[in-house]
């Protein structure tokens, strides 16, 4: 169904299929909610919020944060806003605050589309597309971006869901990483290096509780699912409950973010839990950096699985 509703965050589309229930706002094409059986499974937010500590969002064209907002490309240096003003850095890419249009819907998906215009710091223009679809097995999101320009464009993708389990402090969730190496990051969260996690208190290859540990984490090097991709999960300390985040093959490095620097009722209440395709700052050290040709079509999926005892 489609609620046409006047909310800050924009038209509301909801889609639901065997007791799976998901709604995506026009306002940056964000998963603002999903449920299952009435039990929330991401921490979203009311359709008259903006977006609170980037809640669902959509990180294009690229995840996490790029260096002063600087960097080069095909031998031309290019300047970025600074979104991240204290940190002085450019966050979370160009697409968070634009309103995307509906392309598709059926009960149980829709389909999303919106195109970025060429701009400074970014002159490439693209066509991106995310059908977001619930089943039995989960929530499912399919993205696609074409290169429609006419030179190669510099590419990277995230999303930005919190998941929770309702009832389990962070604290108490235990935490699976499939991660063999993490990110050395500076007080700007941007790459200094990175270790091998093995050993360690970064080290949650094997499902452990969180307990105190502060995380705002890259893990790279992944082990990787029978499906070529990876996946992150957590679970309560009794197994009754349980939440896994996987992503494609195309996905790279995990973010796990425990929410310690959020203010209010949303400190450590939930995880952050990002699949991206490319580490911070890789339009800087190019390290799994996409590069588009003028016409190619890219394409990645990811999704959310929750499951109970």
């Amino acid at each position: 169904m489609t609620d046409v509703v006047s909310a800050r965050s924009g038209t509301q589309w909801t889609i639901e299929a065997d007791g799976h229930r998901a709604t995506v706002a026009e306002v940056g094409g964000v998963l603002r909610e999903y449920a299952v059986g009435g039990r929330e499974v991401v921490d979203g937010f009311g359709p008259d919020e903006i977006s609170p500590a980037s809640a669902g969002q959509i990180l294009a064209p690229w995840p996490n944060r790029i260096r002063d907002g600087h960097y080069t490309f095909d031998g031309t240096t290019y300047q970025l806003s600074l979104t991240e003003p204290d940190k002085h850095n450019a966050i979370h890419g160009l697409v968070n605050w634009s309103r995307w249009r509906l392309a598709e819907q059926t009960a149980d998906s829709v389909t999303l589309g919106f195109d970025l215009p060429p701009q400074v710091g970014y002159p490439w223009p693209l066509t991106m597309r995310i059908r977001w679809s619930v089943s039995a097995d989960g929530l499912r999101a399919d993205q696609e971006v074409t290169n429609t320009g006419d030179a190669a464009a510099p590419w990277g993708f995230s999303v930005h869901p919190y998941v929770q389990l309702p009832g389990v402090a962070v604290d108490d969730t235990v935490l699976r990483v499939p991660g063999r190496s993490k990110i050395l990051a500076d007080q700007r969260l941007l790459p200094i290096g990175a270790v091998r996690v093995a050993g360690t208190e970064f080290d949650y290859t094997e499902p452990r509780r969180i307990g105190a540990a502060v995380l705002d984490t890259t893990w790279g090097d992944l082990i990787t699912d029978a499906d070529g991709g990876s996946s992150v999960t957590i679970a309560a300390p009794d197994g009754s409950q349980a939440v896994t985040v996987w992503g494609d093959d195309v996905f790279k490095w995990w973010q796990v973010f425990t929410g310690d620097t959020l203010r209010g009722e949303r400190f450590r209440r939930s995880l952050a839990i990002e699949p991206m395709t490319c580490p911070p700052d890789a339009f800087r050290s190019g390290r799994d950096l996409t590069v588009l040709a003028p016409g190619q079509t890219w394409r990645a999926s990811w999704g959310i699985r929750p499951s109970a005892a």
